[in-house]
């Protein structure tokens, strides 16, 4: 009977240890237990100890305002995050106060200061669990209260709370809280769905209606609050994404840099392209990654379509390990959309070309397609969503074509065609060094330099050869082609004329890579010799 009892207790403990890994699928750390990597904010204050992110304030060292330490690398939209955290005051008053902010926005870079959504929690008896918006609305939803929030009256400030019912007594919350000890704190945010929970008791339950004022993606940063000292600590912080409810998501890969100023900013073209998306649609929710392959092990888990605009050929960022290939080819059989621009087409046709003509239809391979400087002359454009509302246009760029694409074209459809002259197919100015005999062969054909493909997967995926030189942004019927592109790839309607953006010529100089030190450029010369 006893070895009958230890063996039920052992199925049961199997039991319950498969349950609890079943419930965490999907679910991504986002600290490492050990350092800060990947999160950032004043070194006075911020620490690890004990395998957990630790803010203190102390009377020598206080805080005024509230500063944060912010995940860096990504940002939030839908999604579910668990951590743990422990909040011990150290002063007279047992006064303690902190909060994990989400769908928020850094407004100042060096101060680190955070304004939007926050789940609050402290070591009083009254806000833990509450739904506050830092520097916005203030209060969105006491303790308990399920709340909507619907557009705010002409002339008055806040939120307009309507509260419609109970997700439970405050009292009993609180009770469930363990004072200067560990808790649980789940944040579920879909769509303007909002709900906080506190070691399994759900303490707000928001519908935010107003869709002026409120936000569906941002930075994610713990808080350390201004006044008495205290202690906060957070661990195990996990990171599931949902699909969004309101619109589709869009990421966008920049690669390294790797030219002269002005020509493949990839890291500055993203950042431009997101402004423009933000101007002219809202379809969509765009996110990106600068300087390579993301740091967040969540990028691409609820992406409905993804940009990679980087270096090619054996450099692509996709080509780097066999993981990431296999990362990618999972992304695009379950129906996720596949873009690449520029030099981002060229793959090595052994390592990628079978995928990359199955994910956007073809791409540039060496010593068989070609990369002059040319001014196409995109007079005639088809009948397609990428073309709504585009102009025809002229514009030099490193245009590449006669790119290896699926055989006999199969579900191809040309964007972007224009008849090379015989001086561009002849010249030398293509690398390796031309003139090459089949490009010459076609003289007086035109050539495909953006197309776009229906997959039988249910996804969608264009290529795109242009984008060498920034300052091109700054062509609207260039710049829009590529928007209603992106809005396009990712299953969306795109508007029917277009997206609409405007760009100055500030925001072209925003966000360029640092310029070479021609020093370091020098010295590191003499140090290969």
């Amino acid at each position: 009977m006893k070895k009958k009892t230890l063996l039920i207790a052992a199925l049961f403990a199997l039991f319950s240890v498969a349950t609890l890994h079943a419930a965490e699928d999907g679910f991504k750390s986002i600290f490492n237990g050990k350092d800060l990597s990947g999160w950032k904010g004043l070194s006075k204050f911020w620490s690890v100890r004990d395998g957990a992110i630790t803010g203190q304030t102390t009377k020598e060292n206080p805080t005024n305002p509230n500063t944060f330490i912010v995940w860096e690398d990504g940002t939030v939209d839908d999604f579910i995050l668990k951590l743990k955290f422990k909040i011990v005051p150290d002063n007279d008053k047992n006064w303690a106060n902190s909060g994990i902010q989400y769908r928020s926005t850094l407004l100042d870079k060096e101060k680190f200061i955070v304004g939007g959504y926050q789940a609050d929690f402290e070591a009083g008896e009254t806000y833990s669990g509450i739904l506050y918006e830092e520097r916005e609305r203030g209060i969105l939803a006491l303790r308990g209260e399920r709340v909507v929030l619907e557009p705010q009256d002409a002339g008055k400030k806040g939120a307009k709370k309507i509260v419609t019912g109970s997700v439970g007594k405050s009292e009993d919350i609180q009770a469930a809280i363990k004072p200067r000890d560990w808790n649980d704190y789940t944040i579920i945010a879909r769509g303007n769905h909002l709900i906080h929970i506190i070691n399994g008791k759900t303490t707000v339950d928001v519908t935010d209606n107003d869709a002026k004022e409120r936000s569906l993606s941002g930075v994610l940063a713990l808080q350390l609050h201004a006044g008495e000292p205290m202690t906060v600590q957070f661990k195990d912080i996990r990171l599931k994404r949902l699909p969004l409810a309101l619109r589709k998501k869009l990421v966008m890969i920049a690669g390294k840099p790797s030219h002269p100023p002005l020509m493949h900013e990839f890291n500055a073209g993203v950042q431009l392209l997101q402004n423009c998306l933000e101007q002219g649609q809202d379809k969509i929710v765009s996110t990106f990654y600068l300087n390579g392959w993301p740091k967040d092990p969540t990028a691409f888990d609820n992406a409905d379509a993804v940009l990679f605009y980087m270096d090619g050929g054996p450099k692509h960022e996709i080509a780097q390990s066999k993981e990431r290939i296999a990362e990618i080819d999972a992304l695009a059989a379950r129906g996720v959309g596949i873009a690449c621009a520029h030099y981002g087409v060229e793959v090595v046709a052994d390592t990628l070309g079978e995928q990359f003509k199955r994910w956007i239809g073809g791409h540039y391979e060496n010593s068989f397609s070609c990369n002059p400087m040319w001014e196409p002359d995109y007079n005639k454009l088809p009948m397609h969503p990428i073309t709504r509302g585009v102009k025809p246009f002229k514009i030099k760029d490193e245009w590449y074509f006669n790119m290896r694409f699926r055989d006999q074209f199969t579900g191809v459809k040309p964007i972007l065609m224009a008849v090379p002259s015989d001086e561009v197919r002849n010249g030398p100015y293509v690398y390796p060094k031309g003139p090459y005999p089949h490009i010459q062969a076609n003289k007086g054909l035109p050539e495909v330099m953006m197309w776009a493909v229906d997959r039988p997967d249910g996804g969608r995926g264009f290529g795109f050869t242009g984008g060498h030189f920034h300052l091109n942004w700054g062509n609207d019927e260039y710049r829009k082609v590529f928007l209603n592109a992106l809005v396009w790839v990712t299953g969306s309607e795109v508007p029917k004329g277009g997206v609409d953006s405007r760009v100055t010529e500030k925001m072209l100089m925003s966000n360029l890579d640092p310029k070479p030190d021609p020093r370091k450029r020098k010295a590191a010369k003499a140090k290969a010799k």
